[in-house]
């Protein structure tokens, strides 16, 4: 199997929390798009001989875009490669885009799930993070979507914001649950040097949550979700049985993508290669770049991906793919992580328990080769 993924760059209007390549000249998008097809025809046979079973509109904001583009591109990549086996086309969208007619032209475009951004139900929450909706909207839409047919949406929630700890979680979480959605993602709000949030930091006029507080709401977020029939099956994501986001989980098990546009990045089992993050320069046509995986860096790979998952790492998988040696090492490095109860250990598979994979990161740093 494998997956496409089409990055969207352009916002109307840049949130205070957003890393990821953006660009608000939005006069660009029709070149940007004649790009991304043509990129399209150069790159098709970038995952021959793979079934595609996910496409993915990312970004940025890909609900800028009319639903005669998007329809466009899904249907010049159907063109290109044998999309027959595709279960699954999400739109990344903001709720103020949406309204009952876009999205009934959403989903004959093809689209039949969404990722709506609505981060936040409180709308003082929502201006610090200089979102464009209020919290009235982001629930308006949410109907509207299940109206026009859409049974497959998922909301993206930050937590860990100063200021809004408590009620303001209780509320927005209660909130979300009550909207019947199929899947919500749950962020701890990371505060990087290269946006406002991190400009302010520097400045010292933000900062963030405590570590106390992070882990109080991590366990707020898991205890209120899976109470509600969710399943934590990755550290930020949560769905009701049979709607786990299968693009996003494609990554986290290796899986091969294509990314198409500006900023993109795409795997081959071997190398990775990524986009231009610059709008001008991949009008141009800058080539992508290259990065040749060496056995080290799969196996750490390997390691960082799984164990951000329920069913974590497989010692009889990792015996197959690297070696035995490996194996035997990774069971070592791991037991006192079992001893100390922040990991579990079932048969051949270790795995942190989902109400502590808060701690991933510190636990899979100890794990790598």
């Amino acid at each position: 199997m494998a997956g496409i993924y089409y990055h969207i760059p352009f916002c109307k209007r840049i949130c205070a929390y957003c890393d990821f390549y953006k660009s608000a000249e939005l006069k660009y998008t029709d070149a940007v798009l004649e790009r991304m097809h043509n990129e399209m025809e150069e790159r098709k046979d970038y995952l021959s001989n793979e079934k595609i079973e996910t496409l993915y509109f990312g970004g940025g904001t890909p609900s800028l875009l009319t639903s005669r583009q998007i329809a466009a591109l899904l249907d010049h990549t159907r063109e290109c490669m044998d999309c027959s086996s595709v279960k699954e086309t999400t739109l990344e969208a903001n709720p103020d885009d949406l309204n009952p007619r876009y999205l009934d032209e959403l989903r004959r475009a093809g689209i039949n799930r969404l990722s709506i951004g609505i981060q936040s139900f409180d709308d003082d929450c929502l201006k610090l993070m200089n979102r464009r909706h209020t919290a009235l909207e982001a629930q308006r839409v949410v109907r509207e979507a299940q109206e026009a047919g859409f049974d497959n949406i998922t909301i993206d929630l930050i937590f860990g914001v100063p200021g809004f700890q408590h009620e303001h979680l209780d509320d927005s979480l209660a909130k979300a649950i009550d909207l019947g959605v199929q899947h919500i993602s749950a962020y701890h709000l990371t505060i990087e040097p290269n946006t406002a949030f991190g400009r302010r930091m520097a400045r010292g006029a933000f900062s963030p949550v405590s570590e106390e507080v992070s882990e109080e709401e991590y366990l707020k977020v898991h205890q209120t979700l899976t109470r509600a029939g969710f399943e934590h099956y990755e550290i930020s994501n949560y769905a009701l049985p049979g709607f786990r986001a299968r693009h996003n989980a494609a990554y986290w098990h290796g899986v091969k993508y294509l990314g198409i546009g500006a900023g993109a990045h795409s795997y081959d089992g071997n190398e990775r290669h990524w986009n231009v993050n610059s709008v001008k320069d991949y009008i141009a046509g800058a080539a992508p770049e290259a990065e040749q995986l060496t056995p080290h860096d799969k196996f750490n790979e390997y390691v960082m991906t799984r164990l951000r998952t329920v069913e974590g790492i497989d010692l009889d998988e990792i015996s197959s793919l690297f070696g035995q040696e490996h194996a035997t090492l990774t069971a070592k490095n791991a037991r006192r992580f079992v001893e100390g109860g922040l990991m579990g250990q079932n048969e051949h598979k270790l795995f942190i328990p989902p109400e502590k994979l808060l701690l991933s990161d510190a636990i899979i740093t100890e794990l790598f080769e």
